[in-house]
């Protein structure tokens, strides 16, 4: 069966082969590291291991033998289509709903619904992923820009890359936060001690995040974040890093909330681009769901 290729963009350069491999493909760590040691992962051609050091440009090619587990087919999901022409969609994801196939998910993500209600979707990232330019947490809401061809998928890559592509969220958390606005900076890694989830740490990637206090309560702030870096769980982990986790969190936050919520209370709202083909420049915003403003109507 012939092998899958992914080539490494600068975000990844200098680090192993193997996370890199599971990011791109949406497979396991511990898969990946069968497939390394089992000889189905190549660089440039050339056998390699998970350890490898990567340089941007570098091909990394797995191997495919459990794909057929992995076809993604057409589901008739609803989501809300924001816009959509021939390159691009920008999609208003609900809470709830995985963006694609992985870690045990192999159905009913948006990736199935994509693929339902679009025509096109962009190939770069193989069957797992068509189309997916960057991803938000399933049980977070809001915008996210899918690519209808290679083209304009390799364009918004670049731009979420250089930061010109501008992503703001909103977020009700824990407490009341003493200063009207600033700038979290740390590293973020996988956790040590639970593996699924991400920590602060000092042999991590380069995390900033930019906040702004929209609204204090008695015992919670609205609050909107603008992420400068796209880690994995990066507002959720430095809401917690600065003891004001998000509402609804049970992976970072608390484990009970008063407003008995499905997830937590953090919104991508805004999303700013330039679009792959006329290089205009867009902006699209999504209002809070429903179960969100209703609990700030009750703060209120």
């Amino acid at each position: 069966m012939a092998n899958r290729e992914f080539t490494v963009t600068a975000l990844y350069a200098g680090g192993r082969a193997d996370v890199f491999l599971a990011s791109a493909s949406g497979l396991t760590r511990s898969h990946v590291k069968k497939l390394c040691d089992e000889g189905k992962v190549f660089l440039n051609g050339k056998e390699t291991k998970g350890k490898a050091v990567l340089k941007a440009g570098d091909r990394v090619e797995i191997g495919e033998e459990e794909r057929k587990n992995l076809d993604i087919a057409p589901e008739n999901i609803p989501i809300d289509i924001v816009y959509q022409d021939e390159d691009i969609a920008v999609i208003d994801k609900p809470q709830g709903l995985t963006v694609h196939a992985g870690n045990g998910t192999r159905g009913s993500t948006l990736v199935n619904a994509l693929l339902y209600h679009l025509d096109s979707l962009s190939g770069i990232n193989g069957v797992i992923r068509p189309g997916i330019v960057h991803r938000i947490d399933k049980n977070t809401s809001g915008l996210l820009v899918v690519a209808k061809n290679d083209a304009a998928h390799l364009s918004l890559s670049k731009q979420i890359e250089d930061k010109t592509c501008k992503r703001v969220y909103v977020a009700l958390l824990e407490g009341v936060v003493k200063e009207d606005e600033g700038v979290i900076e740390t590293h973020i890694a996988r956790s040590e001690k639970d593996r699924t989830k991400m920590a602060v740490s000092t042999r991590g990637r380069l995390a900033v995040t930019d906040y702004k206090v929209l609204k204090r309560y008695a015992e919670y702030t609205l609050t909107e974040f603008s992420l400068r870096t796209g880690r994995t769980h990066q507002i959720r982990v430095h809401a917690k890093y600065i003891n004001h986790p998000v509402v609804g969190d049970k992976e970072y936050g608390y484990k009970r909330d008063k407003f008995h919520l499905n997830g937590q209370l953090l919104h991508a709202k805004e999303l700013e681009l330039t679009h792959p083909r006329t290089g205009e420049r867009m902006r699209f915003t999504a209002p809070l769901p429903a179960y969100f403003a209703e609990v700030i109507k009750k703060l209120r």
